[in-house]
């Protein structure tokens, strides 16, 4: 069983796959192809944004957007704890200092309640990952930085596709960034991502920063980097777009037969909130025991993940400056969330597997997730 199949997805796909990656082979641009601006204006026209950037990855994406934003050595920036360390890391990449407020305990997005408080003089942007598939409380994050004159950067790489109030993801604030790493919803064959903006001044500065910083060939006006997306793999978004809708559908009613089938036991789903949906990146759930739970579904051939088993200030990388505070949901969350196979092409009845196990392991009256 596989935890996410590329395999049939790419049996589908195959034709336009090869199709249109011939078309790169044969025109031989390589860097900046054509390719590249088509894929654009397609993100663009999915997203309603004004501009859509293409870039190397998504952890590119989070960097360009602070270069273009301008947050400097001594910035701060307010992020969570509780994901993938990308946003971090690139914060502190560039000198300035993240800074976490703690989690909602139904979906594991940065909790508003906790923003305001963690503002300073020093703050330059708010940056809320969208967790699992689904967007955080944009309209309370973007009321808070509205009254405080702060921009934010919506780290839309787990959450491409879903929509926040009838608006897609990636398109919720200032920027948006996203990833199409493989093992994302939409995805390429090595590493992607896109930056999507409203501001035509920081469009400019973000198409210049991928190049090196610069405004025209050899005229270099700002500090950039190399982090442009090849034309080959721009052709296999540009592929992958195709069958996406069909697989967002997909998506949502295996998450929803997901929480149907678990209803009845212990482990608990996260939520998706009423007023958005979620493109189940993951499909993640608590659990309590979860070493054990983990060699329970091995032992049954069902592969498991824990995206994440370390709240980010716990990390060694980050944990100076917090060893005197404490964020105790996510550190609650990275000790109980377990991924189970998430994926559009998921068949009924190898779901009926992976829940009769988890069953197993975890029957109703197992009641030690509090």
């Amino acid at each position: 069983m596989d935890f996410v199949n590329l395999k049939t997805q790419y049996a589908a796909l195959r034709e336009s796959i090869h199709a249109r990656m011939q078309r790169v082979l044969d025109h031989g641009q390589y860097i900046m192809g054509p390719e590249v601006a088509e894929l654009e204006a397609a993100l663009a026209a999915r997203t309603a944004a004004v501009h859509c950037v293409t870039v190397a990855s998504g952890t590119e994406a989070l960097l360009i957007a602070l270069l273009a934003l301008e947050v400097k050595p001594g910035d701060e920036v307010i992020t969570t704890p509780f994901s993938f360390a990308a946003a971090a890391e690139m914060v502190a990449l560039i000198g300035a200092r993240p800074v976490f407020v703690d989690v909602d305990e139904d979906t594991a997005n940065i909790a508003p309640s906790g923003i305001e408080a963690a503002i300073t003089p020093r703050t330059r942007a708010i940056v809320p990952v969208a967790l699992y598939g689904q967007p955080a409380d944009m309209d309370e994050i973007n009321a808070i930085a509205a009254r405080h004159g702060l921009p934010v950067i919506e780290d839309a790489a787990q959450s491409f596709g879903a929509t926040y109030k009838g608006r897609q993801s990636g398109n919720l604030s200032t920027i948006g960034c996203t990833s199409f790493f493989p093992s994302k919803p939409l995805s390429c064959y090595g590493d992607g991502g896109a930056l999507f903006t409203g501001d035509a001044a920081l469009a400019k500065a973000m198409r210049e920063i991928r190049v090196h910083g610069q405004e025209g060939r050899y005229r270099h006006t700002r500090i950039g980097v190399g982090g442009r997306m090849d034309s080959i793999q721009c052709a296999v978004v540009l592929a992958k777009l195709e069958r996406f809708d069909w697989e967002l559908r997909r998506r949502g009613e295996i998450g929803a037969r997901y929480d149907a089938l678990l209803a009845a036991t212990s482990v608990a789903p996260l939520k998706v909130r009423p007023d958005r949906t979620s493109v189940y990146a993951q499909y993640t759930v608590r659990v309590a025991r979860r070493a054990a739970f983990e060699q329970h579904m091995s032992a049954n051939g069902i592969p498991t993940a824990v995206h994440y088993p370390l709240a980010l200030h716990q990390q060694p990388a980050y944990a100076a400056g917090w060893a005197d505070r404490s964020f105790p949901v996510a550190e609650r969350l990275a000790r109980e969330v377990i991924s189970l196979p998430m994926h559009a092409d998921l068949g009924e009845e190898t779901q009926q597997r992976i829940v009769a196990a988890v069953r197993r392991f975890a029957p109703s009256d197992d009641s030690s997730i509090q």
